[in-house]
């Protein structure tokens, strides 16, 4: 393949080929499923079934037909303010965490209860772990430093008998920390995941929304609706992206024995060169980075770990065998 399509590839991928939401919506069938759906389905001007996805209630409903469609989900409600999230991004990130964990385990998929997630920031709309278990039976621990959060996602595992006993909530009450309070010093966790807080401040994150929104709409917005883009936890951090991800660098090492593989969602390219240079640096055995893309957006995956490759061995016999 010719350098020039082989970046293309790199920077344009797919959604990952067991993603359930690969083509159009079926808008039909699913305002059938979520009746909240149906005022905000109509004919687009190439007379197509659409929503306005401008509409931040017709995204949330949206969101809700999609989790009652595909991932057995009967109740799904986020608060006012709270990150309404793309459902087939997240759905990426866990497949593609998967294959992560596939590649270790001998080319098989590891499913099944005993499989420990920790969601770092699960945010309100707990939206990992309810893919995350449906897909592949895991069970998950979810930690953020918003109590509000933490009780709106809580509400959300409560009306799903399915998901009884599969999520933990752990409220991280140090903000600077990610790991530290959260994973108990003798605990194994097979993976973490992080959809990471992307800007510096609040400022910036307005910027960002409105880039994006007159990207979409091709044409100027001067007012940014943050109407369902989420809180100041879940968009910014004290600096932003790149520190949030170094700090988490930082603290895997604290707890290289405890999990087998750690990864993050990254959104800037720019920041890749010194996340690398921080892995080298703690001493991970290996990590690998994973390029995602949903519609305009362009994103990766680093995942990492401290096992050699006799411990990795050791962590799939004893903790992922195939069902």
């Amino acid at each position: 393949m010719p350098d020039n399509k082989k970046k293309a590839a790199l920077e344009k991928p797919s959604l990952h080929v067991r993603n359930k939401h690969t083509g159009r919506y079926d808008l039909k069938a699913l305002k059938q499923i979520n009746p909240e759906l149906n005022p905000f389905v109509a004919k687009n001007k190439y007379g197509n079934l659409s929503i306005d996805f401008f509409n931040p209630v017709a995204v949330k409903a949206l969101n809700k037909a999609l989790l009652m469609a595909h991932y057995n989900i009967k109740y799904w409600d986020i608060p006012d303010g709270f990150l309404c999230p793309p459902i087939p991004g997240r759905a990426d990130y866990i497949h593609h965490i998967a294959d992560v964990l596939a590649e270790s385990n001998n080319g098989l998929l590891v499913k099944g209860e005993h499989i420990t997630c920790l969601d770092v920031g699960v945010g309100a709309n707990c939206v990992y772990p309810i893919i995350g278990n449906s897909s592949y039976g895991w069970s998950f621990i979810a930690s953020d430093i918003d109590p509000k959060a933490i009780e709106a996602a809580e509400k959300n595992v409560a009306n799903n008998p399915n998901l009884f006993g599969k999520v933990e909530f752990r409220l991280q009450t140090k903000p600077d920390h990610i790991f530290s309070g959260i994973i108990n010093s003798e605990q194994k966790i097979d993976f973490t995941i992080c959809n990471p807080p992307f800007h510096a401040n609040q400022a910036e994150a307005e910027a960002g929304t409105l880039r994006k929104l007159s990207n979409l709409k091709k044409k100027r917005v001067k007012k940014p609706d943050l109407n369902f883009a989420g809180q100041g936890g879940e968009l910014w951090t004290d600096g932003g992206e790149k520190r949030f991800v170094l700090n988490m660098i930082n603290e895997s090492a604290q707890y290289s024995k405890n999990c087998a593989w750690f990864s993050t969602l990254v959104s800037k390219q720019s920041n890749l060169r010194a996340f690398y240079d921080r892995l080298e640096k703690v001493g991970v055995v290996e990590h690998k980075t994973t390029p995602m893309g949903h519609g305009n957006k362009l994103s990766r995956i680093i995942a990492w770990t401290f096992l050699s490759t006799a411990e990795m061995k050791s962590w799939a016999n004893e903790r992922w065998l195939s069902e």
